[in-house]
């Protein structure tokens, strides 16, 4: 199953450069470590933001959550990088209750099951 309105997902621009790509962000800057090691820059943030969208794309929910607020779901699977490797990432989307727009709340390495 994918990401419920998936044509619809968005991915901030202040999502990514001032959290995920983030040096300076208290709990983003290891993400930011993480993905500027693999190739992503805030200077070129749509790069990030094409890949967490094509990632959604490509992989099917690994779990629904529902809250009072609305309902969490996440996708796992490879991303494809700017340097060419093949990481295993978690992407984080959040629904709120009355819309139907999945919205990026985060991403972030997992490790494969074998490592």
């Amino acid at each position: 199953m994918k990401l419920p309105n998936l044509q619809a997902a968005e991915v901030s621009e202040n999502k990514v450069k001032s959290y995920l790509l983030s040096t300076t962000h208290r709990d983003g800057r290891h993400k930011a470590a993480f993905f500027a090691g693999c190739g992503f820059s805030e200077d070129h943030w749509t790069v990030l933001s094409a890949a967490l969208l094509k990632h959604a794309h490509d992989h099917d929910l690994a779990k629904i959550e529902k809250s009072p607020f609305g309902t969490r779901y996440v996708v796992e699977g490879i991303i494809e990088t700017p340097d060419g490797r093949a990481p295993l990432i978690r992407t984080v989307w959040f629904v709120e209750n009355g819309e139907d727009v999945p919205r990026l709340i985060s991403a972030y390495p997992r490790k494969r099951k074998n490592q």
